[in-house]
């Protein structure tokens, strides 16, 4: 008998949100990956999922959820691309000498931060996968519904909605909603979620919306307070 190669051990970039949850969907049905743990960034000032606002004990319960553990980056909110660059070095060396083969990422259509990746993770030794790429945003953002998940939006970019899109569930009415030009799966940094149910998490992430408030004089947050 033909021996079976070994799935290829991969851990992947979580923010919390839907394409990340949608990436890990596609990956588990991928018989030659396996995906062994997740990478999410934190800014420390805060103790907060960078740019998506989510507090650490909701990102917590995900994992637990997941059924995955989870890495934590922690960078400060100032932080240089250089200290980025440097943190996420450290822990891709650590993931090589671990055994691990690949990085996923949620990406969809942005060529510069592919390319950036791919750079960064080639001088580890390592590959980068990116399963929804270049898949249509409409009718990405539509499955993610037709699929079972729920999110809601944690924070949004004022330069492209406004604050009454904070805070919303992430559904039909939402991508009815949204004004011409902006990306329905918020490819562009128009708006980031939170993913509390769908058919990647054994339970439901319970949680109650919190204030609302505009930070950076630019983006609206909806603080997110667990259950």
């Amino acid at each position: 008998m033909r021996k079976t190669s070994a799935r290829r051990k991969t851990v992947l970039a979580w923010s919390g949100g839907k394409d990340s949850a949608l990436a890990l969907y596609e990956l588990q049905k991928d018989k030659t990956v396996e995906v062994v743990g997740l990478l999410t960034t934190i800014t420390k000032d805060y103790d907060r999922v960078s740019m998506h606002g989510l507090r650490r004990a909701l990102l917590e319960q995900q994992a637990e959820a997941l059924g995955l553990p989870v890495e934590i980056v922690s960078i400060s909110k100032a932080a240089s691309n250089k200290e980025y660059d440097n943190s996420m070095r450290r822990v891709n060396e650590r993931y090589k000498t671990a055994g691990i083969k690949a990085l996923a990422f949620g990406d969809l259509f942005l060529e510069d931060i592919r390319k950036y990746r791919e750079k960064n993770l080639a001088e580890v030794g390592l590959t980068g996968l990116f399963p929804l790429w270049k898949k249509d945003t409409v009718e990405l953002a539509s499955r993610f519904i037709e699929l079972g998940f729920k999110a809601v939006t944690t924070c949004v970019d004022s330069q492209a909605l406004g604050r009454e899109f904070v805070g919303r569930e992430f559904d039909a009415g939402f991508l009815r909603d949204l004004p011409p030009g902006i990306d329905p799966c918020g490819e562009k940094g128009e708006f980031h979620t939170f993913v509390h149910e769908g058919p990647v998490l054994s339970k439901k992430i319970r949680f109650k919306k919190g204030d609302i408030v505009l930070r950076e004089n630019r983006f609206w947050y909806c603080d997110l307070l667990p259950v």
